[in-house]
């Protein structure tokens, strides 16, 4: 009997040598693989970061009503609240549209814009464009838009295409439909008309 009380020996020797050994390789295994390729990395956290000191949202919508009930709403990719002008938002890749109880309406888009809370004003930078349901299509530098009467000012010089030709001009305030009043384009400051006559 002593063989195999020698050979049972050694299987346990061996056992208590191999299977600390596997068990230590499979929990290696395991580590390795939770390690996934989704793991946070220094560029998603920087992003995190830049986004937390901003205070930065994205895709906000703000809409409401003018005094004359015109329904105006307005779309950014991102908003972010100005920090030395807490009344302040800033708002990028702009698009405010405005719709009259008599079914027309004005859409505006601009690459960067803000908010006055306060003053319920909406100031439109860099290049914007205006599109009215009435055919009229325009671009300026800029134009400032109040929230509580409609009323929308181009800060420069404009071109603008008309269902009856092409104008210039060097301002223009646009004052949205009210009762009884159908909306109403003023330009002002060297106005240039190129008249298109209509085929028949």
């Amino acid at each position: 009997m002593q063989p195999a009380d020698n050979l049972y020996s050694q299987v346990v020797g061996w056992a208590k040598i191999l299977l600390p050994l596997c068990a230590i390789g499979l929990l290696s295994t395991l580590f390795l693989l939770a390690r996934s390729t989704t793991e946070p990395n220094e560029i998603v956290l920087e992003q995190v970061e830049a986004i937390a000191r901003e205070q930065r949202l994205s895709a906000p919508e703000f809409s409401g009503l003018t005094d004359d009930g015109a329904v105006i709403v307005i779309s950014a990719s991102t908003a972010r609240p100005d920090t030395t002008r807490p009344d302040t938002i800033s708002i990028d890749d702009v698009r405010l549209r405005m719709d009259n109880a008599d079914g027309s309406n004005v859409e505006i888009t601009a690459t960067m814009g803000e908010i006055d809370g306060r003053a319920g004003i909406v100031s439109l930078l860099g290049l914007a464009r205006l599109v009215t349901s009435s055919g009229y299509e325009m671009e300026t530098n800029g134009l400032t838009a109040d929230l509580d009467t409609g009323l929308v000012t181009t800060d420069g010089l404009l071109e603008i295409h008309a269902p009856f030709g092409q104008l210039t001009a060097g301002k223009v305030t646009f004052q949205m439909a009210s009762e009884g009043i159908s909306q109403e384009m003023l330009f002002t400051d060297g106005v240039r008309l190129l008249y298109t006559p209509q085929t028949p």
